[in-house]
């Protein structure tokens, strides 16, 4: 059975402004202006404390206290603008369908990533969800992938898949001996990174791993030929 880990943000969920909601409602605690969603998407990717570090400077009390007002934000507004992209519910679908072990790896704080799975109707299709605070390391130290694998019972091999938007991502999945999937379309950046595949829409991912197996069948037939 092959394994693929998803990222969320960016990745399989458009979750942009509702980030931005939940930053300039935390912002406005404090009576400062809002800010753009672009300045907010900058920020996302490394952690709940990467984010209050950039849209905060100063800070105008403790991290804990601006993270849970922040948290308590997002809690109140998780689905209010948030979507599936293009072609992730069919990806997933066709994947499950076909006997992939599904698993979602975030930064987000499980208690977000898994209502919102569950909002948009996918979170049957994954046998393992690990957020920020599951694990003491985040991405791209490749700890919650490994724990992702242990919750799904699958030990994960070079045949196995990483995919998201962040290099985060593509950097955990590379230290986990993964193959990775750069999702073009999403918040983050690659940063020269190298990755085996680029997708502009999830669906594209199918076609990628369609033409992995053509590859490694080829190989096969060829080392037979050989023998």
């Amino acid at each position: 059975m092959k394994t693929a880990l998803f990222d969320l943000d960016g990745t399989l969920t458009d979750t942009r402004d509702d980030l931005t909601l939940a930053v300039n409602l935390t912002r406005a605690d404090y009576n400062l202006p809002p800010i753009t969603r672009d300045a907010v998407v900058a920020q996302v990717g490394n952690g709940v404390k990467a984010l209050i570090d950039g849209i905060f400077d100063p800070l105008p009390e403790s991290y804990e206290l601006i993270i849970n007002r922040y948290k308590a934000h997002y809690a109140a507004h998780l689905l209010v603008h948030t979507t599936l992209y293009p072609g992730v519910e069919h990806t997933l679908k066709t994947l499950h369908a076909a006997g992939w072990h599904l698993g979602v790896v975030t930064n987000k704080p499980s208690q977000f990533a898994a209502p919102i799975l569950e909002g948009l109707g996918v979170a049957q299709l994954f046998s393992a969800v690990v957020g920020g605070g599951d694990c003491k390391l985040l991405k791209p130290d490749p700890a919650s992938l490994l724990l992702a694998a242990e919750r799904m019972g699958v030990v994960l091999d070079a045949t196995d898949w990483m995919i998201g938007d962040h290099v985060t991502d593509l950097e955990a999945g590379r230290r986990a001996g993964l193959r990775t999937c750069f999702c073009e379309f999403g918040m983050g950046e690659s940063r020269d990174v190298p990755y085996d595949a680029g997708i502009g829409r999830m669906d594209e991912f199918l076609l990628h791993i369609n033409s992995y197996a053509r590859t490694s069948r080829a190989s096969l037939l060829r080392r037979d030929r050989e023998a």
